[in-house]
Formats: structure tokens, C-alpha cells, sequence
């Protein structure tokens, strides 16, 4: 018994829309018939086994559902089927090989970048002056470096870390989400940049010249007081670009962007904080001290531990108006306000050192620190106690 289904003339129609293309088929018979007349067109040539070509395929769908066909063309011809004559005549040696064409010319431009739809995305609306229908992604954290403006902020002002990277490499293209990362934690930092340049583009081809630019990428690192780069030889995961520029930088940051636990931190004040908690000798006399040192050394410091050890001096205050409970009160104030993403970043970096600076006045370094001072007076008493037994033997 033979069984037979009938599909309805409506998924018909639905399935045909969902498989329609808008990439255009060309063979010798068509093609002088709708190429060089009013619209551009960017033309694949491919071949039916070329594994290359197979891979481009989805994205070469998607490039050419992104932009109005009465404006602009994208194509493709079976260079090595229907379309092997003209893969002769473009003088087609590879596959996939893709030729712009401008309106109303049939002298082709040959596409060399990368094979992502960005990047082709790009390459198109530029040369057709067309917008596609993608919305742009948003401007890239690291700084985009170019011979326009490399030498103005390569100029020794500034600590700076360059990747040179090439649209086509793999590599890159996988270490970019971790570098725009970095390009972030960094923003507030007013002597680093993290910066890109794009060495394969042409008109970058002298700066890549200059620093012997050879693979992709390579990362320079460019320390303020100098024009001379120091390779950057470590890894290329977020923590490790971290870690590094924390490094080489002076700086304080942490992969989230936030300032890590010892930002604002000052050893000499953390430890009369500690006393003044500890209440040893007198909390008047600590606080004489903490003013005298933040006087003495503020012009030696930048401005963030200027704001720190005036705050040291600031929570002495407060402590000694509103009793001890402040600080548990105020650590806990500070911290929710941290986890507020509506503060700008100068505010969070401004309300870290603040937690920081708390967390010395804490109850345990006090009682270390009464332990010790204890301990060291015990010793002094034993010591007297057996030197006065000495004089009695003598």
C-alpha cells in the first residue's frame, strides 16, 4: 500500500522564502549583463570542493542579506563550472578569490581582508558608499593606532601597550575579547593606553616596518619616559595582561576594572591606623602623628595616595566623634556602594581606596599588635629581672 503526503501550497511558499537567497548566481551569459552597469558588486569566485569556499558560504549569505539589492551586488560564479571562463578572464588562480567591481566598470579591485562578516561588511559599504543593515558594533576600548596619530600617543607621555594585528589572523581574532576586556579595566587609568594597529593594512605597513613587525600579533609594550618598546612576551589571557601592566605600570587594577585590595593602602599609616584602633599609646597622640606624616610626605605621592592619606587622617576624625561602631557601619555603606552600577568609574575607584584605607582599622591587627607590644614588655621586664639578679650575685 503506498502511502502519499500532499504539503500544503502555503509551507511551500514558506520554505521558499526561508531558503531564498540574495547572493547572485553568475555564469558567462549573465554576467556582462549585470555587472559594470549602475550598482557595484562584490564577486566570489569559488569552487564546488574547495573547503575554503564552504566556510565562507553562511557568511557570504548573511553579507548579502545585509544590504538593499537595488543598491548594491553581491555574486558568485562556479569559477570551476559554470563560471571557468570567467575565472580566465580575471585571471582567477585560487579559490574563494573575491573582486569588487564598481558601477559601471568592469576593472575589478581584488579583496584581501579578512573573511568575517565584519570585516567584509566594511570592505563593501566602503567602496559602494551603501550602509548595510547591521547595526555597527560599538567603538573598540583599545585605542585604534594608525600613521595619523601612532607618533602622537606613542610619544613617551604615556604608558602604552600595542598589539599589531592583521584582520585574517586567527589568532588575533581570538585574543580580542580579552584585550577590549583589558582596554576597559584600564580606562581610568590617565598614563595607560591599550592600543591596536591594524600592521596589515597598507598605509600601516611603515610603522610595522619601523618595529620590525613580522607575525601576528605581536605586543609591544612602550613604558612612559621612552619610545623604545619592550616586547611583551607573556600570555594573552585577561589576568595575564593584568598582571602585567599592573607590572610594568605602577597601577592597582583588577580584571573587573575596579581597583584591587592594596590601592590607596600606605604601610607607615596602616600601621599608626592599627595603633590608633589599638588605642596604644593614646588615640590624641596617633593622630598628631598621622597628620604630621601626611603633611610631611604629600608631595612626594600622586594624587590618589594624597586622597588616601587624607582620608586616614579624615577616619581618626570620625572615629574618635561617632565611637568604633563607625567603621563597621561605614565599611558596609561603602561596600553595597560599590556594587552600584550607576556610580561613574572615578567614583568607584574613589570609594575602593576608601574600603581599603577601613580595613586597617581593624580589631584584629589591634590585638596583634597588643600582643606584641605586651610580649615586647614582658621581655624588657625578664630582661631587667635577670640583670638585677646579676648585680645581687655580684
Amino acid at each position: 500500500m503506498r502511502l502519499s503526503f500532499k504539503i500544503p501550497t502555503a509551507l511551500l511558499g514558506l520554505a521558499a522564502l526561508v531558503t531564498a537567497s540574495k547572493v547572485v548566481d553568475l555564469d558567462s551569459k549573465n554576467f556582462d549583463k549585470i555587472i559594470g552597469k549602475d550598482k557595484g558588486a562584490l564577486i566570489e569566485f569559488y569552487a564546488p570542493w574547495c573547503g575554503h569556499c564552504k566556510n565562507l558560504a553562511p557568511v557570504y549569505e548573511q553579507l548579502a542579506d545585509a544590504f538593499d539589492p537595488s543598491k548594491v551586488i553581491i555574486a558568485k560564479t562556479d569559477a570551476d563550472g559554470v563560471g571557468k571562463e570567467l575565472g580566465s578572464r580575471f585571471a582567477v588562480k585560487g579559490y574563494p578569490t573575491l573582486k569588487w567591481f564598481p558601477a559601471g566598470s568592469l576593472d575589478s579591485d581584488d579583496y584581501n581582508g579578512g573573511r568575517d562578516l565584519e570585516s567584509l561588511v566594511t570592505f563593501v559599504e566602503d567602496k559602494s558608499g551603501v550602509k548595510s543593515n547591521i547595526k555597527p558594533p560599538p567603538p573598540p576600548a583599545a585605542m585604534i593606532l594608525d600613521g595619523s596619530n601612532f607618533d602622537k600617543v606613542v610619544d613617551g607621555s604615556k604608558n602604552v601597550l600595542v598589539a599589531f594585528t592583521a584582520p585574517w589572523c586567527g589568532h588575533c581574532k581570538n585574543m580580542k575579547p580579552a584585550y577590549e576586556r583589558v582596554a576597559t579595566a584600564f580606562a581610568n587609568e590617565k598614563d595607560v593606553v591599550v592600543a591596536q594597529v591594524n600592521a596589515d593594512d597598507m598605509s600601516n605597513k611603515p610603522i610595522a616596518q619601523r618595529y620590525e613587525i613580522r607575525s601576528f600579533p605581536t605586543i609591544k609594550f612602550f613604558p612612559k619616559g621612552s619610545k623604545e618598546p619592550v616586547a611583551y612576551n607573556e600570555g594573552r589571557s585577561e589576568q595575564q595582561f593584568v598582571d602585567y601592566l599592573n607590572a610594568q605600570c605602577g597601577t592597582q587594577r583588577t580584571s573587573s576594572g575596579l581597583l584591587n585590595d592594596a590601592a590607596g593602602k600606605i604601610k607607615e599609616l596602616d600601621e599608626l591606623a592599627q595603633k590608633y584602633w589599638a588605642e596604644l599609646p593614646s588615640r590624641e597622640e596617633i593622630y598628631e602623628k598621622a597628620k604630621e606624616y601626611v603633611s610631611t610626605h604629600s608631595a612626594e605621592v600622586d594624587e590618589r595616595l594624597r586622597t588616601a592619606g587624607a582620608y586616614y587622617v579624615r577616619a581618626m576624625e570620625r572615629i574618635k566623634a561617632k565611637g568604633d561602631a563607625w567603621v563597621a557601619k561605614e565599611q558596609a555603606r561603602l561596600s553595597n556602594l560599590l556594587s552600584s552600577s550607576s556610580l561613574a568609574d572615578t567614583k568607584l575607584d574613589e570609594i575602593k581606596v576608601k574600603v581599603n584605607v577601613l580595613s586597617a582599622f581593624v580589631a584584629e591587627k589591634a590585638e596583634e599588635i597588643k600582643k606584641e607590644l605586651f610580649e615586647e614588655g614582658q621581655k624588657v621586664m625578664n630582661k631587667a629581672k635577670e640583670e638585677g639578679k646579676a648585680k645581687e650575685e655580684l
